[in-house]
């Protein structure tokens, strides 16, 4: 269930407000893009022999990946009508809390936490949680701050 507001000014109302996202598998395939992309290559991301011995078992994503992935998580979890664009204004926190295997699927569960009014919209924060199907704690936790600019 999605967190929807007729405007961005209603913002305000929806603080406190949640939504949980749909699983979204994290392959090895795009690991590898993602190393390609940043020149992070690891062995523990890329050399699945090496990585089976070492100390999680098996390839992990780059926490920075996981975090990339954000937008595509989120992904319909927030509708507000009536807002011009919605402009990625930055992140108070990020805490890496457990790394994510090659193949585990992941979903956001977000919270909306705060809902500033400002001269050019509304400043949104949220706390992000990026769960791991079938593990007990998250890959991370993102405090977001997004800015809501209303049409016309």
């Amino acid at each position: 269930m999605s967190i929807a507001v007729g405007a961005p000014a209603e913002l305000t109302d929806a603080v406190g407000q949640s939504a949980t996202g749909e699983w979204f598998e994290i392959s090895q395939e795009r690991i590898a893009a993602f190393a390609d992309a940043t020149e992070d290559r690891q062995w523990i991301h890329l050399d699945a022999e090496r990585a089976a011995a070492g100390p999680f078992g098996a390839t992990i994503a780059h926490g920075y990946l996981t975090l990339s992935l954000l937008p595509q998580l989120l992904e319909g979890l927030l509708e507000v009508d009536g807002a011009a664009m919605a402009i990625n204004y930055g992140l108070d926190k990020v805490r890496f809390l457990q790394p994510v295997r090659a193949g585990s699927r992941v979903r956001a569960v977000t919270e909306i936490i705060g809902a500033e009014p400002g001269p050019h919209g509304v400043r949104l924060a949220s706390r992000t949680t990026v769960e791991i199907e079938g593990a007990p704690r998250p890959a991370l936790v993102a405090e977001t701050i997004a800015l809501f600019v209303p049409a016309g």
